[in-house]
């Protein structure tokens, strides 16, 4: 999901990656390999400047960053190199001469890559909301990748449509491909958006040896594939605050709360056809300011942090100590049904699938 980074440019300078080797002053010691058990301290980086990889979509509250620099006395920068899939793939390349300290963003659609990759160092955060993300660790990586926050990458469908059109809300995957959604259905390309790659994964699970007819039946109902998640939910969508042609288009089960105009919800979001993504902060291999990093991951798992995640980037956070907002319990309610596929299987057959899709549906 496509989100504005929300901190000022005072406090955070987002890096071109032509420019960016490293993240700290030049008194940091490099480190090749993190502590899986010892936790730093304020004392160990104040006055140095500490550098966070991310994908294009993160977003943080002014207030909450800058109290965290104050706290540590670190300087926090960002680079940003694009979404998950482009940001684990930057990682891989620059392996030997890392972009920055840390990373957050990469979800457990990616996840095996990066492992596999050798970009990230152990560390294992004290913070009490480690324990709570336990139930998201990718098997065999529980030092590498620290669970942060998850989400639904869900259809999500315009209420008004289907009152005025006296159609049916489809209720599953199957319904989709039948005569009275044709043409209504945008969707993002699995090789370009992560949350394309996800949805193309739940088809996969809730499918079985059918998903390819299933989007050979997609095609031929004329599903619209777009490159990215702004694309069909900004430009396609149908709904109010948009106005485009297609009343059913990929996006999150958080997306509705955002789209209520004057207490009213307009929009909701299919149950079926869901994936539960996962997002993970990691320290990365040969940061230079090992310290820094291992403070911004236990920063991530921060109340303060925590609690800036939903309406911020819409996503739940693993945190069982702070609280949703009030109306995702009504308007943006999880899947009981969600899809979750082991990381490593992902990474297995990612590329093969890719391949298959992208022959049945854009060939």
């Amino acid at each position: 999901m496509t989100r504005t980074l929300a901190a000022s440019a005072a406090t955070i300078s987002v890096l071109a990656l032509a420019a960016c080797s490293g993240g700290t002053d030049a008194g940091t010691s490099p480190s090749t390999s993190s502590s899986a058990s010892e936790s730093a301290s304020t004392a160990d980086v104040a006055g140095t400047t500490v550098t966070v990889v991310t994908h294009d979509s993160f977003a943080v509250p002014d207030d909450v960053l800058q109290a965290f620099e104050d706290q540590t006395g670190m300087t926090v920068d960002f680079v940003q190199p694009g979404d998950a899939g482009t940001l684990v793939n930057q990682l891989v390349l620059t392996k030997d001469a890392p972009l920055g300290d840390v990373v957050y963003g990469i979800d457990n659609t990616f996840a095996s890559r990066a492992v596999a990759g050798g970009v990230l160092a152990p560390y294992t955060s004290s913070a009490p909301a480690a324990a709570d993300g336990t139930d998201y660790q990718v098997p065999g990586a529980e030092d590498l990748l620290t669970p942060i926050d998850y989400s639904d990458v869900c259809l999500n469908y315009d209420l008004a449509y289907f009152a005025d059109h006296d159609v049916p809300v489809p209720q599953t995957l199957d319904d989709l491909t039948k005569p009275e959604y044709k043409g209504l259905v945008s969707v993002t390309n699995p090789a370009t958006s992560s949350p394309g790659l996800a949805f193309l994964l739940a088809t996969i699970s809730e499918e079985g040896d059918g998903w390819q007819q299933w989007w050979a039946d997609m095609r031929a109902n004329d599903v619209r594939v777009t490159a990215s998640w702004s694309d069909s939910y900004y430009t396609d969508f149908s709904a109010p605050n948009y106005g485009g042609d297609y009343p059913i288009v990929l996006s999150y089960a958080s997306s509705p709360p955002y789209e209520v105009i004057d207490g009213q919800p307009t929009t909701a979001s299919m149950t079926d056809g869901c994936f539960r993504q996962v997002e993970y902060a990691g320290v990365l291999e040969g940061a230079q300011n090992v310290a820094g990093a291992q403070l911004v991951v236990d920063w991530m798992l921060s109340d303060d942090f925590q609690a800036s995640l939903p309406e911020n980037m819409y996503v739940y956070p693993v945190s069982t100590s702070v609280s949703v907002p009030s109306d995702w319990a009504q308007y943006a309610p999880l899947s009981d049904t969600a899809v979750t596929m082991d990381p490593a299987e992902v990474d297995a057959n990612r590329d093969q699938w890719i391949q298959d899709w992208t022959s049945i549906v854009l060939d």
